[in-house]
């Protein structure tokens, strides 16, 4: 059986990951599902998602919680066994965990799977983060210099003047370029060094 393709999105809270999944999905020739970590977090039982024990979950921003922690590890299982399975899946994940980093490139690293950053200014991040109210203040501060300093990806896109539709046409042309994956199997090299 072939495997599926695995599009992982990395950015900030609030950098605009989840709207590119949702422009992204009509527009790829193959069914994509949707499997990042607010699906994730939202299988938790409801009293998960609020004081105190969201603490369990993510933590301080920086650092998972233990329920959090085998949340994503368990996450990053299911990406690749659906991929395995032949499903294309698009993830749209916060690296703010360097072990998240490690068990990504573990995993996805012999299958087709694309790393794209998804960037914007922090104060742009914040602003968003205020107008949604979904958010706990400050998860776009605490994530900023954690999520992106791994510093590999197969590609990149800026939400500060390009919105959603627009950065997904331009994943989509690098895609039908036949550009093959490299960033994982890079990531887990470099590790392993």
């Amino acid at each position: 059986m072939t495997s599926g393709t695995i599009i992982v999105l990395n950015g900030t809270s609030s950098a605009g990951k989840t709207s590119i999944v949702g422009a992204l999905q009509p527009i790829l020739t193959e069914p994509y599902l949707h499997a990042g970590m607010d699906t994730f977090f939202h299988m938790l039982p409801q009293r998960y998602l609020d004081w105190p024990l969201w603490r369990e979950v993510l933590g301080n921003n920086t650092h998972a919680g233990p329920v959090g922690r085998a949340l994503v590890m368990g996450m990053h299982q299911a990406v690749a066994a659906l991929a395995r399975a032949g499903n294309h899946v698009l993830v749209d994940h916060v690296f703010v965990e360097p072990q998240w980093v490690a068990d990504c490139a573990d995993l996805f690293a012999d299958l087709p799977a694309y790393l794209i950053g998804v960037r914007c200014p922090l104060e742009l991040a914040e602003q968003r983060e205020q107008q949604r109210r979904d958010r706990a203040p400050g998860q776009a501060r605490a994530h900023f210099p954690l999520v992106h300093a791994h510093g590999i990806y197969d590609f990149e896109v800026d939400t500060t003047s390009a919105d959603a539709a627009t950065c997904a046409r331009a994943i989509k042309q690098f895609l039908d370029s036949g550009a093959p994956p490299s960033a994982f199997r890079r990531l887990r090299q470099h590790s392993t060094t």
